[in-house]
C-alpha cells in the first residue's frame, strides 16, 4: 500500500494480540512510503507475517521471534535486505528469507529459513 508524500507520516501498529499493546510511530519521509505485509513459510515453523514499512531513509520490518515482535530496523547487506534488533537478523532475498541470531557468529546456519507464502487460486 502506498502512503501519499508528506513531511510526516504517523503510522499506528498493534502488535500481536498477546501483547496488547499499540504505539504511534512518526517518520520524517520526502516521498511515497510504502507499507507491506508478506506471509512467510518456513522450514519446522508455523507460517507467521513479516510487515515492512519502506519510508526512505527509514526502512522497518516487525518481525515475530519467539512470542515477541521485533521492531527491526535495515542495516547493510551486501546483497537482498538485512534487518536487525536485538540479537536477531532478518536477512530476506527475493521469496527467501532467514532468522540468524548474531551471536553465533558470521557462518552461523539460519535460526530459521522461510520462503514468501504463494497463494494457489
Amino acid at each position: 500500500m502506498r502512503l501519499a508524500a508528506t513531511c510526516l507520516a504517523i503510522l499506528t501498529l498493534t502488535l500481536p494480540a498477546q501483547a496488547q499493546t499499540s504505539f504511534m510511530l512518526g517518520l520524517s519521509i520526502a516521498g511515497d512510503a510504502e507499507r507491506k505485509l508478506v506471509r512467510y513459510d518456513c522450514e519446522g515453523a508455523e507460517s507467521f507475517d513479516v510487515e515492512y514499512i519502506n519510508a526512505a531513509p527509514n526502512f522497518l520490518a516487525f518481525v515475530p521471534v519467539d512470542g515477541q515482535t521485533y521492531l527491526m530496523s535495515a542495516v547493510i547487506a551486501g546483497s537482498g535486505a538485512r534487518y536487525a534488533a536485538a540479537t536477531y537478523v532478518w536477512w530476506s532475498k527475493g521469496t527467501e528469507a532467514a532468522l540468524y541470531d548474531a551471536t553465533a557468529g558470521e557462518d552461523a546456519a539460519p535460526i530459521l529459513s522461510c520462503t514468501e507464502h504463494i497463494q494457489t487460486p
